[in-house]
């Protein structure tokens, strides 16, 4: 019991909204940013989704990875980046190679309609990354960085 007192007088030590940070900490803003670049991407002419951008940007630095790596990376699991996967493949954005090596595995390739987007692709992501921190100064920026990388790691265990 003295604990949750303790954590009782953390929350009202910090004074905040308990209902605010947990929204905000279950996607909340990660689904705000996701709407508006959906939509900026699509107001450009690009269809694809934010969830295709994290593959897109990963291969854009590093082509010819397995979809393990790219789980990894975007911390997906395997079924929901095979869904993902295949909708890029019917786009013509990537394709699935198999590995010389091993059979089994395939090694994940952007096509030439994946590579051409780049430079489009990330101008909109940054135009609404500069949208989404307006009025946030780089001060604010590194500590919310920092606590949010702490929150990060305490739920890694």
């Amino acid at each position: 019991m003295q604990g949750c007192r303790n954590n009782n007088f953390m929350i009202e030590q910090f004074n905040f909204d308990i209902r605010l940070i947990f929204a905000i900490l279950n996607g909340k803003v990660s689904a705000a940013i996701n709407r508006k670049l959906h939509r900026n991407f699509r107001q450009s002419g690009l269809e694809i989704s934010p969830e295709q951008w994290t593959v897109l940007i990963f291969l854009w630095e590093k082509d010819g990875v397995t979809q393990q790596e790219l789980c990894n990376a975007t911390f997906k699991d395997k079924p929901s980046m095979t869904r993902l996967i295949d909708n890029m493949e019917k786009q013509h954005l990537v394709v699935r190679i198999s590995d010389k090596k091993d059979r089994r595995t395939n090694q994940i390739h952007l096509t030439r309609t994946g590579k051409d987007m780049e430079e489009q692709a990330r101008r909109i992501a940054n135009e609404t990354l500069i949208e989404a921190l307006k009025g946030i100064n780089q001060e604010d920026m590194k500590v919310s960085q920092e606590v949010l990388r702490k929150i990060f790691q305490n739920t890694q265990a």
